[in-house]
């Protein structure tokens, strides 16, 4: 009945989805199986992508040939740059998308994939023979054989959801939770653990007086993610913002005593940086509002979504409080909000390709791993798919360095250090964030992509040169170019900047505060006539690099330094235990997890410097 597969990926959210398209455009043959066709790349939880540093991520999956990007720009109803006011490594991009069509253009692009079979039933198991995945069972007890299997989960195993003082299994509102596959993986010696995550309730918009609440429009000129060529955006749908009160707060902690988050029935770890309405309250008693964001879930439909007011109290306190948010006066619930319980697996348990150590040719990738996020999950499928592809076929890992990607930043975090909550990215946790902007995602990993083989990059890699050329010409007329004192000082005056007195290199003008590309255009016709024949995105690259070399100088040598780290290799079976200069924990730690190379030995939690000083010495460094 069936074919052996080269990659079978179990689950069809957001990361399945995109291990799915990497692993077929690396040539494999995948079977994507899924519990319900209906509801692949569902956004489960608000209708939106991007976000501060999420936007950098979508922006790296389209650069490395993921279909994120392309789903977003094709179906996003608003679009925003987020973090305008601080410097270019902050912008962020996000947008609204239509939650229905999202979830069709993904089916609609995975279908048209001639690498991609399918195949609706719940993975109970899988087949493991000689510590190697070989396939996979199902609910209806049929075997089906592949050489690597992801798995891509999502909140389904064992998944158990809260409303109040009721419980139910399953993985999302609706659906059945997944079973079998945890308790396989524990038997075969992994650790499991348990999280928790919520999302708010539904309402009807044609009960809420939108005239009470601020308007929340999206961009004049809007953008997109995708470095190929999308439609553009067109009649934005705006969303709102209103606030709670005392009242709503009253209100929601007469419920309290009833709350699974309270009264211990919920074991699962939260997320720190999305808490529920009722976590807010609690922990930041003292105020006395919290903003929230109506955000309309697609053209077509009235049903909207309530960010910040994600909650498992129970329905009839939900629906009361709600009714006394400034706007909710009248409003009707569609369904309550309610959290949800689901198993992880410690991603220190796996290796930096995300294969796991305990078996070969297994791959984990999104929830399972104990991150939270769309984004964060897609990445991970997209790493998983072109590592299981290379795997199969005896390649070497494909790794991004924390210096290359946020995507090597959010790995190299979890399977060196481990998760205690639901691990969200944000630009913080990025050393290197000024050289990984979103507006350079294409030139620091498309030609990676194309290195690595991925179909249909030779386009984008000629766009990328082409950029590259473009961004060289720009600054080198900047450089060149003098700026005459009686056609740029009104300007420089007009924004406090000092006047010249004698011609000046355009560079040194546009290196100041204040002062952009675009306002110099305006007053020096010479530099206009030459800026023509560049599209926007073009400019404003060049622009960045010219105005931040100083700092990318300082950060490019700060990776060059760690970079020495890495390639001091150390071998899998290094002996860490008979180091006796080494610390207990630090013994320990690097035993478990097995460090490729010196520099992933430092980002280990426990590993002081002192302990990489002795590996150095040991290695002969």
């Amino acid at each position: 009945m069936f074919q052996k597969y080269d990659t079978i990926v179990v689950g069809a959210g957001h990361a399945g989805c995109e291990a799915a398209v990497a692993a077929a455009n690396m040539g494999s043959k995948v079977l994507l199986a899924t519990m319900n066709m209906n509801t692949i790349a569902q956004m489960s939880c608000n209708p939106a992508m991007g976000g501060v540093a999420k936007g950098q991520i979508v922006r790296e999956i389209d650069a490395l040939g993921g279909y994120s990007g392309i789903v977003t720009d094709e179906t996003m109803i608003q679009f925003r740059m987020l973090n305008r006011s601080k410097g270019p490594a902050m912008w962020s991009p996000r947008a609204q998308s239509d939650r229905v069509r999202f979830g069709e253009k993904w089916r609609m692009m995975l279908e048209a994939h001639p690498n991609i079979d399918f195949w609706q039933e719940m993975v109970t198991g899988l087949i493991v023979k000689d510590g190697r995945c070989c396939g996979v069972r199902t609910g209806l007890g049929l075997e089906i054989e592949s050489k690597s299997v992801i798995l891509t989960n999502g909140t389904f195993l064992n998944g158990l959801i809260h409303i109040g003082e009721k419980q139910f299994g399953g993985g999302r509102a609706g659906e059945r939770a997944a079973t079998g596959i945890t308790a396989q993986l524990v038997e075969l010696g992994f650790e499991a653990g348990r999280m928790k995550t919520g999302t708010p309730p539904r309402v009807d918009g044609r009960s809420l007086d939108w005239s009470a609440m601020e308007t929340q429009p999206g961009d004049e000129n809007p953008v997109g993610f995708s470095y190929t060529k999308t439609p553009e955006l067109t009649d934005q749908i705006p969303c709102h913002v209103t606030y709670t009160n005392e009242e709503v707060h009253d209100i929601l902690r007469t419920g309290f005593d009833r709350s699974p988050m309270f009264n211990g029935r919920i074991q699962g770890l939260g997320p720190r940086y999305c808490p529920s309405i009722e976590d807010k309250i609690e922990r930041f008693s003292d105020r006395n509002r919290h903003q929230l964001f109506v955000e309309p879930e697609g053209r077509n439909t009235c049903e909207i979504y309530v960010n910040g007011f994600s909650s498992s109290l129970p329905e009839d306190v939900q629906f009361k409080a709600m009714r006394k948010i400034r706007g909710f006066e009248n409003a009707k619930m569609f369904r309550p909000g309610y959290a949800i319980e689901y198993d992880f697996f410690q991603p220190t348990q796996l290796r930096a390709n995300l294969e796991t150590r305990l078996i070969d040719n297994l791959f984990f990738a999104g929830q399972i791993n104990g991150t939270t996020g769309y984004e964060e999950a897609g990445c991970q499928g997209l790493m998983a798919g072109i590592n299981a592809h290379l795997k199969i076929n005896e390649d070497d890992p494909f790794i991004i360095k924390r210096s290359e990607g946020y995507i090597g930043v959010l790995i190299d975090d979890l399977v060196n250090k481990g998760t205690k909550e639901p691990y969200r990215m944000f630009t913080s946790r990025a050393e290197y964030r000024i050289l990984l902007r979103q507006d350079n995602a294409d030139i620091r990993l498309t030609p990676l992509a194309v290195k690595l083989g991925m179909q249909g990059m030779e386009k984008r890699m000629q766009r990328v040169e082409e950029k590259q050329a473009a961004v060289k010409e720009i600054a080198r007329f900047f450089r060149d170019f003098s700026v005459e004192p009686d056609l740029i000082n009104s300007y420089l005056a007009e924004n406090k900047s000092a006047t010249i007195s004698q011609k000046v290199k355009a560079k040194s003008i546009l290196g100041r505060p204040h002062i952009d590309m675009e306002g110099m255009k305006n007053v020096l016709p010479d530099l206009h006539t030459f800026l023509e024949k560049y599209d926007p995105e073009t400019q404003l690259l060049a622009e960045t690099n010219l105005k931040y070399e100083g700092y990318i100088r300082r950060e490019k040598e700060m990776v060059d330094k760690m970079n020495r780290l890495e390639q001091v290799r150390l071998h899998e079976n290094f002996d860490y235990k008979g180091l006796g200069s080494l610390s207990n924990e630090a013994r320990e730690k690097l035993t478990a997890l097995k460090p490729r190379t010196v520099g992933q030995a430092s980002r280990i939690s426990g590993v002081s410097p002192s302990d990489i000083s002795v590996l150095l010495v040991h290695v002969g460094r």
